[in-house]
């Protein structure tokens, strides 16, 4: 008669035994006999509550689709020749989107005799970088796109580490609601040259 190695219902080795005694020791101990590894010789079977053991797997999918994140990916559109305070309007967007765990992709957009002059875009993007190096990294170096030029920011922290905090944030500001509640300068709402470009699902690590 085929034989199986057997584990117990704990996890203990009860060794290697006839498919006919698996089956017994099944049914006496009012478990299911599941093969847990078909392929190894002999087989590995094991002694358990099928039942169980398939809610307690689904609920553990289920939990782990609930904690999954979301990288976002946003879209800043700059000019090269842009004056001061947009700049820094647009630096301020790209701010709050890394510090939310998003990607920023950042667009310079080139017009007329502006496209002779791609060092101007570089350097732009350039600074962008250096000015928020502290919340993102450039994942994807600055490259021609006909007439565009993008580069890609990533944030060093993570979607999930950015949820717990705004949470924890929020939960200090119920505990003190007599805070000022004033959106700040970051909180305003995005022009139309800000855009979600995309979503993409990224376990967080």
């Amino acid at each position: 008669m085929p034989e199986v190695r057997l584990v117990g219902p704990n996890g203990e080795q009860v060794g290697i035994v006839s498919i006919g005694d698996a089956l017994k020791l099944a049914q006496e101990s009012d478990l299911d006999l599941v093969e847990v590894a078909a392929t190894a010789r002999p087989p590995v079977c094991k002694l358990m509550d099928y039942g169980k053991f398939k809610y307690e797997s689904a609920m553990k999918a289920r939990e782990a689709r609930r904690n999954q994140a979301y990288t976002i990916i946003k879209e800043i559109k700059l000019r090269p020749k842009i004056d001061p305070h947009d700049y820094e309007t647009k630096k301020g967007h790209v701010v709050r989107f890394l510090k939310a765990g998003d990607k920023v992709k950042v667009t310079i957009m080139f017009r007329g005799r502006e496209q002779s002059r791609p060092e101007l875009g570089f350097r732009l993007l350039q600074r962008l970088a250096e000015d928020v190096t502290e919340l993102g990294f450039v994942e994807s170096q600055p490259k021609q796109d006909g007439r565009n030029m993008i580069m890609v920011i990533g944030p060093h922290k993570k979607k999930a580490e950015a949820k717990a905090e705004k949470a924890a944030a929020k939960a200090r500001h119920d505990e003190n609601p007599s805070g000022d509640n004033s959106p700040t300068a970051d909180e305003t709402h995005v022009n139309d040259e800000v855009s979600v470009n995309g979503a993409v699902a990224a376990p967080q690590e």
